[in-house]
């Protein structure tokens, strides 16, 4: 089974970025994805500079996906994803449509990522004739839900994409045309002033009673807890997955890579470093805050 490095959620500083990419060249990984996935405001590091990264990265035999916005609201950020498929070499992480259009029309394969919103196998089947070679299901798609949609697939004659699952990192909920950041400090949207760069991590959200709940970066709305599908191993496995995905933290995401690579390597099942994740389970999200192992 492969493991992938996704594309970084939250806002840093562009130095701290380039370092982290850097340090991943050597990390235990397949594949990188590559991009703003959340706001296009985040311009530390520009098209440009992204496929530049990009092409250092597949020097070193990785391979590297350009992932697209999840949320395409204007021109301009059309205009951005065009130049990702014009250059031509990386697939596309489609997290909208507008990518998958762009990506069918340029004959470029794409990989659905898990803001495309796709419930049965006939969409994706139909994605699959656009160019369509890798899917990430949703976050609230456990085992059962991909089991019966891969199923459905095979017996009604289509052939299964590559099967990449969200392993490790916090879930992203949900996206929206406020940005949920600037509220929070009391700012307008257009002049926000970038403070999600304060919070690495994104910014923690809490009930009345004080409990963690949420994490808020910027449109994009996070689940608190760290989710950890590496004791599902043996079911991951079984299921046909292909690839992992381990989403990138601010702290110690060597460690979290070195965890997975030694677990595909031995398939000796690790204790539970983060939250069990409910949804995989069918069950509702909030119970991998109730229960760790």
């Amino acid at each position: 089974m492969k493991l992938s490095l996704g594309p970084l959620q939250y806002f840093w500083p562009r130095e701290r970025t380039l370092a982290f990419y850097r340090e991943a060249m050597d990390w235990p990984v397949d594949t990188i994805y590559l991009g703003e996935t959340v706001c296009s405001k985040r311009r530390e590091i520009g098209t440009r500079e992204w496929i530049e990264l990009a092409d250092q990265i597949a020097e070193t035999g990785k391979d590297v996906v350009l992932s697209s916005l999840s949320l395409i609201e204007a021109e301009s950020e059309l205009g951005v994803l065009a130049r990702l498929v014009a250059h031509g070499r990386f697939w596309i992480e489609a997290n909208d449509l507008s990518a998958v259009q762009l990506c069918r029309n340029a004959g470029l394969p794409f990989v659905a990522g898990p803001t495309l919103n796709i419930y049965n196998q006939r969409a994706l089947a139909m994605l699959v004739e656009d160019g369509l070679r890798r899917w990430v299901p949703g976050v609230e798609q456990g085992h059962t839900l991909i089991s019966e949609l891969r199923n459905a697939m095979i017996e009604e004659g289509g052939v299964m994409p590559e099967l990449e699952v969200i392993a490790w990192g916090r879930l992203p909920l949900a996206f929206s045309a406020r940005c949920f950041t600037a509220r929070a400090l009391d700012v307008p949207k257009d002049q926000c002033g970038f403070r999600c760069i304060d919070y690495p991590d994104g910014m923690p959200l809490a009930t009345r009673e004080g409990r963690p709940f949420l994490r808020i970066n910027g449109i994009q709305v996070q689940g608190e807890e760290v989710t950890d599908l590496a004791p599902e191993w043996e079911q991951l496995c079984a299921l046909g997955v292909d690839m992992l995905r381990l989403y990138p933290q601010a702290e110690g995401m060597r460690e979290v890579v070195t965890r997975f690579d030694g677990l595909r390597r031995t398939h000796e099942i690790p204790e539970r470093v983060g939250f069990r994740n409910g949804y995989w389970y069918g069950e509702a999200g909030m119970r991998m805050a109730e229960t760790s192992a």
